[in-house]
């Protein structure tokens, strides 16, 4: 399995927008096993995005996904920048069924 852990850091005052947005384009992406958007508790314009997919191929492939596309399209104007990024690979977990 494929994890990808990101940092995002949104427009000041424009978080929860940027969370609605990531979690609508979330939805129906094959192989994605795990998609969690978080807050920073210690950043209010900051959120984290935890990731877990059958192979990294489905991760790529989920970026030409319409769906995918219009979340990133929405969403660009929201993000101030971007942090951290670590690859990972996944061993398993509640929830993964592996």
């Amino acid at each position: 399995m494929y994890g990808l852990i990101s940092r995002l850091k949104a427009v000041p005052g424009r978080r929860e927008a940027l969370v609605a947005v990531l979690l609508e384009g979330s939805a129906g992406m094959p192989g994605c096993l795990s998609y969690v958007v978080a807050r920073d508790p210690a950043d209010p314009d900051a959120l984290w995005v935890t990731e877990v997919w059958d192979t990294r191929e489905s991760h790529r492939a989920s970026l030409a996904l319409p769906s995918v596309r219009q979340a990133v399209e929405r969403g660009r104007p929201l993000i101030a920048g971007f942090g951290e990024r670590h690859e990972t690979e996944v061993a398993g977990g509640h929830g993964l069924g592996g």
